[in-house]
């Protein structure tokens, strides 16, 4: 089972909205998308096209490589499915692996039980073929086994990532209600952002924002950030195909000239929390940081610029009414300070989002954790094209 240069399916999975961005990165990166879905899409590849996916994707959360996929009524059939697999080919006879699964099957009330199915029929083979067994657990620290199984229809991956690459790696710090990295990168993905122009994030908070825009201006990929695969530890692995990858991470680095990314925030302490993090990253001679109310950041004057706001939503009454002087401000600070740049408010509620009181001219759908999201967008014309509607 050589899974390394063997073609087979490929799932890329994402949190739910970010497949769009996720598709122009793998597209960039010059891979043909077989299909998509709202929460990821399908390649085919190999496994060392996963190295290379694990290594430089922003938008994604893992990648699956598919082992085999069946038909399947109950566990003993899904035991028996497993069980004819050579894992002995792939998991080391001393070696630690994991099982993680989506199940939705009328036999299985809880996936721990399918996970416990999967977990028998390895060990049962390894045991069978080299007289040995390899330690299991929850930790995603080396061999990982994804199960999907809906209806009659299953199918067994190797889950490439391991632990998730939606955090970036950086985040020493998180501050108050942050952004997941992955989030982030596919807000700033979608706007209008040449990577060349000024950005400038107020209410910066930990500065995941600020930190995403300079390593996508600058071509730094999650992978600089991070040692630890789970294809690292499947049998066949060849560290020299990892290392030739990532020196290419290092190479592809470039500089952006007169690069202006600007993160302000009213907090002291954020700030502290953003230059921390922002240092962790390897950006943080890149982000100017202010420590101001967001009304009195500092905007340069350039064409194509872009302005990003990430407020609070208000989940609380008291919060919401606050709120709404908050909103109103930022409409007011974009439609005087602004002008001539393309403005992005990011949003779970759209009932705040009226008190901007500007006409977006795009509405994109996200969704921050189990909150129904929008990344607003508006062209703040410099001249009399600028679009003011007062009662919106």
């Amino acid at each position: 089972m050589q899974v390394f240069t063997s073609s087979s399916k490929i799932i890329i999975t994402c949190h739910k909205w970010l497949s769009p961005a996720l598709q122009k990165e793998v597209i960039a990166m010059g891979f043909r998308i077989d299909r998509s879905f709202q929460t990821g899409l399908e390649l085919t590849g190999t496994v060392n096209d996963c190295i290379r996916l694990n290594l430089n994707l922003r938008s994604a959360s893992q990648v699956m490589y598919s082992l085999k996929s069946f038909i399947c009524n109950d566990p003993d059939e899904l035991y028996r499915n497993l069980v004819n697999i050579q894992w002995e080919k792939l998991i080391k006879a001393d070696g630690y692996f994991s099982v993680t699964s989506n199940v939705f099957h009328p036999t299985i009330q809880t996936s721990l039980f399918a996970n416990l199915r999967v977990k028998d029929a390895i060990v049962d083979r390894m045991r069978e073929t080299t007289q040995l067994r390899p330690n299991t657990g929850s930790e995603l620290k080396a061999v990982v086994v994804y199960l999907f199984w809906k209806q009659d229809e299953a199918e067994i991956f190797l889950d490439t990532s391991g632990e998730t690459l939606a955090k970036h790696g950086y985040r020493k710090l998180p501050g108050k209600a942050p952004m997941l990295e992955a989030l982030a990168s596919a807000t700033i993905l979608s706007t209008k952002w040449n990577k060349i122009a000024p950005f400038v994030n107020p209410m910066c908070g930990s500065g995941t924002l600020a930190i995403e825009a300079a390593l996508i201006a600058t071509n730094r990929t999650p992978g600089l950030l991070r040692s630890n695969y789970s294809f690292m530890h499947v049998k066949g692995y060849d560290k020299e195909v990892y290392d030739c990858k990532r020196r290419k991470l290092d190479e592809q680095i470039i500089n952006v000239p007169g690069l202006k990314i600007i993160a302000s925030d009213l907090s002291d302490k954020a700030i502290s929390i953003a230059k921390l993090n922002a240092a962790a990253a390897g950006v943080e001679s890149l982000i100017d940081f202010q420590v101001c109310d967001f009304e009195a950041t500092q905007i340069p004057e350039a064409e194509s610029a872009v302005i990003m706001f990430n407020p609070e939503y208000g989940e609380r009454l008291g919060d919401e009414l606050e709120l709404n002087a908050t909103y109103a401000r930022m409409g007011d600070f974009l439609k005087n300070k602004c002008k001539g740049y393309t403005g992005y408010i990011f949003t779970g509620n759209l009932d705040l989002a009226k008190k901007i009181r500007l006409k977006p001219s795009r509405r994109i759908e996200f969704f921050n954790a189990t909150i129904d999201c929008r990344l607003l967008e508006y062209e703040l014309y410099a001249g009399t094209k600028r679009i003011d509607k007062k009662n919106d």
